[in-house]
């Protein structure tokens, strides 16, 4: 599918349940993977990202069925029952993959390598080879610090170490306390702004000696024995693809929608407060506990005038996968939407900041592009036009969404990469919109 033709439309209602987690399932499925026993998870991510961890999990001998309707079950090898590959491991776009399991992979007593495509072996992996180097870990990257990775065994096993990661991020935590299950003594980590904290939600279920102490301080004990398997695990639904179909339906004043059986992880929610600044509050319809993880679901209904807000250091880390649909909500608001510390966008799967201002121009907007964020006015009227998903699955639902709102048709070029995270997005869009 080269291109997608998208109309507008008169306003959004319905029902969706969005794909199972994405932070979640891999977790979930690498952890399994390596704890004792079978595990069996379900509504696991359809995205491709996802089933790119499985793929490099099986080529760690890990024995996995997958099903069609979002079932996985994981035989785990237990903590010291890899095998090694036989040839480089292939992350696909998959930034977490191949992150996360670098934390595993520089334990094992066995060589390795891990790489993806063209775009995830231009990200940075620095921010990784630098903490687990100073655990023991012996890594080599292809050039400078980007991938593939290639791992050689550490000859005296990984130390624990105590370590603030110079920016937020919940891959490079994740990968710390990964590598922290297999090293002699404390592994600390000490965050000066909150990450999403799945990992250690899994870890504690599942039995490792792991600490949160509050004001962003974790310690995991090891080197841990074993882990508890995750017997009977429902994945909740993403709320960063979610996040889509909730500010459009913020953005249309008689919208109703309600999405069923998503996380509402505290350090997931922050779109929800952002929305109600905005003026358009989600009501939770249902709320439970799985495994540390709260799910639920909530239904938003449009608002009659939305205003305008600014999103900045901790809010900023929470809503990065959520800044390129809230770039796009900005137009719909009074006074727009600033959005600062956030030079992360410019290392995603495309210059995320880049991507956003030349679309948001082609549909006839304006955006004030910053070394760390961006400005986009409210009040703005936009035009159909041919539009870039640069291969970036959130810069295409993103500007999906944007075309429902504008006056005539416009193009999607590529969007078939929203399959990434999200493989019904088109159809839930087409189903959800009204025209």
């Amino acid at each position: 599918m080269p291109e997608i033709t998208i109309a507008p439309a008169r306003g959004l209602g319905g029902a969706v349940q969005p794909p199972g987690d994405k932070s979640i399932s891999h977790r979930c499925a690498m952890l399994a993977a390596i704890a004792d026993g079978r595990s069996q998870l379900s509504h696991y991510s359809s995205g491709a990202d996802c089933h790119s961890t499985l793929a490099c999990l099986r080529a760690l001998g890990v024995e996995i069925e997958a099903q069609s309707d979002g079932t996985v079950a994981i035989a785990g090898a237990g903590l010291h029952g890899l095998r090694a590959p036989a040839a480089t491991l292939d992350a696909g776009n998959s930034g977490t993959t191949l992150r996360l399991l670098s934390g595993i992979l520089a334990a094992q007593p066995f060589a390795s390598a891990i790489g993806g495509d063209a775009s995830l072996n231009r990200r940075p992996m620095r921010r990784i080879l630098e903490p687990l180097g100073r655990m023991g870990a012996r890594i080599a990257a292809a050039a400078g610090d980007t991938p593939p990775l290639r791992f050689t065994p550490a000859a005296e096993g990984l130390q624990g170490i105590a370590y603030a990661p110079p920016m937020a991020s919940a891959q490079v935590k994740s990968a710390i306390l990964l590598a922290g299950l297999y090293a002699r003594g404390e592994t600390r980590v000490q965050e000066a702004l909150p990450t999403r904290d799945h990992t250690e939600v899994l870890l504690h279920a599942m039995g490792a000696p792991l600490e949160a102490l509050g004001q962003g301080e974790i310690r995991l004990h090891g080197p841990v024995e074993k882990l508890r398997p995750l017997e009977n695990y429902r994945v909740p639904g993403d709320p960063s693809a979610a996040a889509f179909f909730l500010c459009a339906a913020a953005g249309f004043a008689d919208a109703d929608l309600t999405v069923e059986e998503v996380s509402l992880n505290p350090k997931r929610a922050a779109l929800l407060d952002v929305l109600a600044r905005l003026g358009a509050r989600a009501q939770v319809l249902t709320l439970e506990e799985r495994a540390g993880e709260l799910a639920g679901s909530l239904r938003l209904t449009g608002a009659k005038a939305l205003g305008g807000t600014t999103i900045a250091g901790a809010e900023a880390v929470a809503l990065i996968d959520e800044a390129p649909i809230l770039a796009v909500l900005a137009t719909r608001t009074r006074d727009g939407i600033e959005f600062r510390d956030m030079a992360e966008l410019r290392v995603k799967e495309s210059d995320r900041i880049a991507a956003i201002a030349h679309n948001l121009r082609a549909l006839g907007a304006s955006c004030e592009e910053r070394a760390d964020g961006m400005f986009v006015p409210g009040g703005q009227k936009l035009h159909g036009a041919r539009l870039r998903s640069g291969h970036d699955h959130r810069i295409a639902m993103a500007f999906a969404i944007a075309a429902l709102w504008a006056e005539g048709e416009s193009v999607i070029e590529d969007p078939e990469c929203a399959a990434i995270s999200y493989p019904a997005f088109y159809e839930d869009l087409a189903r959800l919109a009204q025209r």
